[in-house]
């Protein structure tokens, strides 16, 4: 099952309860900040997810999976892999 557009996996993020998230699928906005670059240009693309993209792995979603203090080392990447 699809969790997100760019392979995170929303049902083992640490902030999904304590923020009320619905994870990418359901919000419009998330609570982080007023958009997700990586979520807009998936949708704008009409994706399901970045591993559908002709340009995966873009520098939009290395920079979210390498960053030093959000990012998990390109977990999200191998998961967008195995969906695709």
């Amino acid at each position: 099952m699809i969790e997100s557009r760019c392979g995170l996996l929303c049902s083992e993020c640490e902030y999904r309860e304590p923020m009320k998230c619905g994870g990418c699928m359901q919000i419009t906005k998330p609570f982080w900040g007023e958009q997700c670059p990586v979520k807009s240009c998936c949708e704008s693309k009409k994706l399901e997810h970045c591993g559908k993209c002709d340009i995966f792995p873009c520098d939009i979603l290395i920079q979210f999976a390498y960053d030093k203090d959000q990012g998990d080392n390109g977990r999200r990447i191998e998961q967008c892999k195995k969906w695709a």
